[in-house]
């Protein structure tokens, strides 16, 4: 499961705003920002589509045995930004 730092610092390394996640996602601002803040349990649907999401945008999420989280910019998109379609 990821977390809302992780989502937070997705967006950062794609340079994404929260309208362009939005986009590529299909959620609602309220959904994400609950999400980012770890104010509630989002339904693991809303979930599935934000990692979805940032996956196919070239994140990886980390997540360590020591309870440590992350996420890693795959290959050559970590050389420039990247935007989801429009």
């Amino acid at each position: 499961m990821i977390d809302g730092r992780q989502i937070r610092a997705a967006r950062a390394m794609l340079g994404w705003s929260r309208e362009e996640l939005l986009d590529a996602s299909g959620i609602s601002m309220s959904a994400l920002l609950r999400m980012e803040g770890n104010m509630a349990d989002s339904r693991s649907s809303t979930l599935n589509k934000v990692a979805k999401a940032l996956t196919l945008a070239g994140i990886e999420f980390v997540t360590r045995d020591d309870g440590g989280i992350g996420v890693i910019l795959k290959g050559e998109l970590a050389q420039k930004p990247h935007h989801p379609p429009q």
